[in-house]
């Protein structure tokens, strides 16, 4: 039978499409390379919001007795000067929970995966896309090979790429451009770190950033983030590079005392790239195929999850319309649009402070002295305070 929408990904943005659209009685085929469980590189990082959509999935319940609730975010800037938020409500703005939650990809994952199997759609692990299929400008389906090197050939109506940064569905369409943010990530996890409890921790120190998510009792996933020339040239040197890097940054050091490494480290470079909205009918992209900044707010989770919920509000309307032209679907870039510009603008400006030392250190004492600033451009990070609130109060000083 011809499914009404292929997916291409089961990671969060993917399998949360394919679990909504299944609720709403389409004929879902999920695709992915991989078996899972499986591991991913990631921050490990879930906003109170991302909590919000996965409790609206069905998963949260799976999460909720393995993963770490974290009330809050601490950051020190280059001079040591430390502020700590809370994610509390804030007037009209209030967190679906008041806090974040730090669980790993593999548990997060294969909890979403188990929601997969448990709906009536079909789920194919271990089944590579190679290519789309097109009739003139549309998209029509896919081109895949199973583990046992079998070549299929798979239609549908619609097209949903979540497959991740190397996405092979934006690629073949040529909407993946290079960033100028050049950066990458090396992610390791800890133990034995003294204090590790309910919050999140950022380590400022230009050009660098270190930090730490508690994922266990005595887990954390430890992210540096470095520009990408820095740490090209040790590819094949991670373990002393990172090691090094990590003595540079004198307070991240420091909070590391006394902790041991749990896990080789891992590197994903670069970051940030941009991907421009397909222009052809018959196909979306969602998380991060559609494009990644960087993970200083912590906005990779919750935007896949958020735009899932995007994307299936505008193919619901488009096949029960029966009209999955471009046009129609473009409803879903403008959603998109919506719901992540202002916090993209955020984004960028923070990166704008926490590349340059005296800002940082600036920014980081007028916070000290104004916690509510703090608690609200927590919020925003957290993802349920509007970016526009922040503007509004900058406005009134």
């Amino acid at each position: 039978m011809t499914p009404d929408v292929i997916v291409v990904g089961a990671g969060p943005g993917g399998a949360a499409t394919a679990i909504l659209l299944s609720e709403h009685g389409l004929g879902v085929l999920v695709l992915d390379r991989a078996r899972f469980p499986r591991s991913k590189i990631c921050g490990e990082y879930l906003s109170p919001e991302a909590v919000r959509v996965l409790d609206r999935l069905g998963a949260l319940k799976t999460l909720d007795a393995v993963a770490t609730p974290l009330l809050g975010m601490r950051i020190t800037a280059p001079d040591g000067t430390t502020v700590a938020g809370r994610y509390r409500p804030l007037g009209p703005y209030r967190p679906y929970r008041e806090h974040a939650l730090g669980v790993s990809r593999t548990t997060l994952d294969a909890a979403l995966a188990e929601r997969l199997r448990a709906l009536p759609l079909e789920f194919r692990e271990e089944t590579r896309v190679t290519d789309l299929i097109l009739d003139g400008e549309r998209v029509v389906g896919v081109e895949t090979v199973d583990r046992d090197h079998r070549a299929r050939t798979v239609r549908a109506p619609l097209v949903i790429g979540a497959d991740g940064r190397t996405s092979v569905v934006a690629q073949r369409l040529g909407c993946r451009r290079p960033h100028r943010l050049r950066r990458m990530a090396l992610v390791t996890y800890v133990s034995g770190l003294s204090g590790c409890g309910d919050s999140g921790e950022v380590f400022v120190d230009p050009p660098d950033y270190g930090i730490l998510n508690p994922i266990e009792p005595d887990r954390a996933n430890l992210s540096l983030v470095v520009p990408l020339e820095h740490a090209a040239p040790f590819s094949d040197r991670l373990e002393a590079f990172f090691a090094a890097r990590v003595a540079q940054l004198p307070h991240l050091a420091r909070r590391l005392a006394g902790a041991r490494r749990a896990a080789p480290v891992q590197a994903m470079g670069p970051l940030a790239y941009r991907v421009t909205p397909p222009r052809r009918p018959g196909v979306l992209l969602v998380g991060d195929a559609a494009g990644f900044y960087d993970p200083f707010t912590g906005e990779g989770i919750f935007s896949a999850l958020h735009g899932a919920e995007l994307a299936a509000e505008t193919v619901v309307r488009a096949l029960r319309s029966g009209d999955t032209s471009a046009r129609a679907l473009a409803e879903y870039e403008r959603a998109r649009r919506t719901a992540f510009g202002g916090k993209a603008r955020l984004t960028r400006a923070l990166q704008l402070v926490i590349r340059h030392r005296r800002l940082a250190n600036l920014t980081a004492r007028v916070l000290v002295r104004r916690p509510a600033l703090l608690d609200l451009l927590l919020g925003i990070i957290g993802d349920f305070v509007p970016p526009r609130a922040l503007l509004g109060v900058l406005r009134a000083r």
